[in-house]
């Protein structure tokens, strides 16, 4: 079956890896100036370009990995040990000030015409997490129902981050800053748990396949 609990369980990884309440303020600040329209157009954009960095690596990321040699049940502990540090940033709001520094560079480098791509597409939704993510998500599911199912869960995720985007102005005005911490530390103590189950579930593969 498709929709099973593995299925959920990686949807609401990328949900919390991406984390869009806090991609908002990002949002805002970087489309500044253009109309709803523009604005749109921008989020429609790098939620694009996002689906289709993350289906290429859903695709091709274990080829990689087998052709570097690396095994699944290591890139499961990195890919936890990584959302981990992400999930700390999260929970001490280290990220958000990650994510204003990336806001910095962008405009003083300006690529402002290009910020569907950098650094919205790249890396604040298709970062390193959500690729790890997506890349074990794929490795779970086989065949034609894992092709249907990475394609649903990716769509799904992107799709969110779309409508966080384009209604960023209101979410804002209801959720205000303290709302979106919330929001933000909570998640981060999901991602944490769920860091530790993807590295349990490696050191369980390394000694099952030694």
């Amino acid at each position: 079956m498709i929709l099973d609990d593995n299925l959920l369980n990686t949807f609401i990884t990328l949900l919390v890896v991406i984390d869009p309440p806090g991609i908002i303020p990002v949002f805002l600040v970087l489309t500044v100036g253009m109309n709803r329209n523009e604005q749109r157009q921008t989020a429609l954009t790098a939620s694009c370009i996002s689906f289709s960095i993350l289906i290429v690596f859903a695709f091709a990321g274990m080829s990689i990995l087998t052709t570097l040699g690396i095994s699944l049940g290591a890139f499961r502990i990195a890919g936890g040990i990584l959302l981990f540090f992400i999930a700390f940033e999260m929970i001490f709001e280290k990220r958000a000030e990650r994510k204003e520094k990336t806001v910095e560079v962008a405009i003083t480098r300006d690529h402002i015409r290009n910020i569907a791509a950098f650094p919205l597409a790249i890396p604040l939704i298709a970062g390193p997490g959500t690729i790890s993510a997506t890349i074990l998500m794929a490795s779970k599911h086989h065949g034609l129902d894992g092709a249907i199912a990475t394609l649903l869960v990716a769509g799904g995720a992107t799709l969110t981050c779309y409508l966080f985007m384009i209604l960023a102005s209101p979410v804002e005005k209801i959720i205000g800053g303290t709302g979106r911490s919330i929001v933000t530390r909570l998640s981060g103590v999901l991602l944490a748990a769920l860091a530790v189950q993807f590295v349990a579930d490696g050191i369980r593969t390394l000694f099952s396949d030694g």
